[in-house]
């Protein structure tokens, strides 16, 4: 069994491997080292994810998606979610999510358990992983809804200006750079993606 951690993040200006200290501690809590990580910048509620799909090909049978959060894996609608599920299913990858209990059984030793407990368990956990990411859809619509309000409103009133650069992080990027830091040292050290300090060189 191989587990293949998948960190994401929505937007270029977030570190979307924040949360890898926390995976690499909790697998080896349940005494198993990560075997790939797998780091992109995209959003969840979009299905073609490159870093995702890579995971999913280099994955066999057996081996586990390992995740933060369901809201990492999806914020996808109903039917894009059936058919990410179905390319899990068709891989046979079982995935793990810290903030899913009934999952992390797969990582203890099972061979005491016989198949009526594991069958009980896998599909209990398929129910919650389901219920998960029915969840985090809503909460993704429900932010954007609240987003859209809230510019609405804005551009009544006259005051709305469009999404602003986040100045102190483009400092201490553009201080990294003149110290002569390489791009990816420099997304390295501020916590944002590489593309980012791309986008304030160029400018």
């Amino acid at each position: 069994m191989f587990i293949r951690a998948y960190l994401r993040a929505s937007t270029s200006s977030q570190d979307a491997s924040r949360a890898k200290q926390s995976l690499v501690t909790f697998a080896a809590e349940h005494g198993h080292k990560i075997a790939a990580f797998y780091i992109e910048n995209e959003s969840g509620s979009k299905l073609n994810r490159p870093e995702l799909f890579r995971l999913l090909d280099d994955s066999h049978e057996g081996d586990v998606l390992l995740i933060e959060g369901v809201d990492r894996l999806s914020r996808l609608t109903a039917s894009d979610w059936d058919m990410l599920k179905v390319s899990i299913g068709a891989k046979r990858v079982t995935v793990v999510s810290l903030d899913l209990s009934t999952s992390h059984s797969v990582l203890k030793p099972q061979q005491d358990m016989d198949d009526f407990t594991k069958g009980m368990i896998a599909a209990v956990n398929s129910m919650l992983l389901d219920m998960l990411a029915v969840v985090a859809r809503k909460d993704y619509e429900d932010r954007r809804r609240r987003q859209a309000e809230g510019i609405e409103k804005a551009k009544t009133r006259e005051v709305y200006r469009g999404r602003q650069a986040d100045q102190a992080l483009h400092n201490r990027i553009k201080e990294c750079l003149d110290a002569g830091k390489s791009i990816r040292k420099t997304a390295e050290i501020v916590g944002c993606a590489v593309s980012t300090v791309q986008r304030v060189k160029a400018a």
